[in-house]
């Protein structure tokens, strides 16, 4: 196999998954959208997990810490399924062979919702991850679309998700809908410092990474905000490209007074 899947999803991998949260390294989902996979859970939607690289490039820890953090950060999560490909750490290249690693892995897991990073933003490997993902999506939706025999797809039918939705925190940009996580907030900061060789008080890389001692201030405050547009507690951003349709005016949601 050319991926790499961690334990979590060697001995619990479903047929299939209803949410699937794309992201270029471990620990970004936990960061953007962690809570939004903790509401779909407690709503009983099966949610996964594909990250596109394995950490070996980070500042802090090896690619084998984080291979346990993320699995032990997937189990708080309540994932169904989580595996890593194996992308440079850093160089994240939205290429042919990229593309059917990807979509394998979308064929495989077959979700009706998949969440994106945003297409904006200040690592590479964040906003290349988005538009690798969206071909990857349309790409596992081929027919006629071939996959080396090492991917596993062998005869599984073509898929492509119904939504593609953009996790903007990362991005100051006005999101189309938040999610309220207000239920789920201690446990999403719980699934963030799983990542101990990324949070934990160190010395390495101190100029570049967020004080342990104020990861839960400053957590906390970017969801509030989020919440706040919205009038709830906590709540973390969404952007879609799509004009939602309405039919009956009676029922949208949101006041605007």
């Amino acid at each position: 196999m050319t991926s790499n899947v961690d334990a979590l999803a060697a001995s619990h991998t479903p047929a299939t998954v209803d949410v699937l949260a794309i992201a270029a390294h471990r620990d970004d989902v936990e960061q953007t959208c962690g809570g939004t996979l903790l509401v779909q859970a407690a709503r009983g939607w099966r949610t996964g997990i594909v990250d596109l690289t394995q950490g070996e490039g980070g500042t802090r820890g090896t690619a084998a810490d984080r291979a346990a953090e993320a699995a032990a950060a997937a189990t708080i999560l309540r994932v169904s399924h989580r595996e890593a490909l194996d992308l440079p750490d850093g160089n994240v290249e939205n290429t042919q062979a990229n593309r059917l690693k990807l979509a394998a892995a979308i064929r495989r897991l077959r979700p009706r919702v998949v969440i994106l990073p945003y297409w904006q933003g200040r690592h590479p490997d964040h906003y290349r991850a988005s538009t690798l993902g969206y071909e990857a999506c349309f790409v596992a939706g081929l027919k006629k679309a071939e996959f080396p025999p090492e991917l596993g797809v062998g005869d599984l039918a073509p898929h492509r998700p119904y939504k593609i939705l953009y996790a903007s925190l990362y991005s100051d940009v006005r999101p189309t809908f938040v999610v309220d996580i207000t239920q789920h907030i201690e446990t999403r900061l719980e699934s963030l410092l799983a990542y101990r060789s990324q949070y934990g008080e160190q010395t390495t890389g101190s100029g570049l990474f967020v004080p342990e001692e104020d990861i839960r201030e400053r957590m906390f405050a970017t969801a509030r905000h989020y919440g706040l547009l919205a009038g709830v507690k906590y709540a973390e951003p969404f952007v879609q490209r799509e004009v939602e349709r309405v039919d009956d005016l009676m029922t949208l949601g949101a006041p605007s007074i």
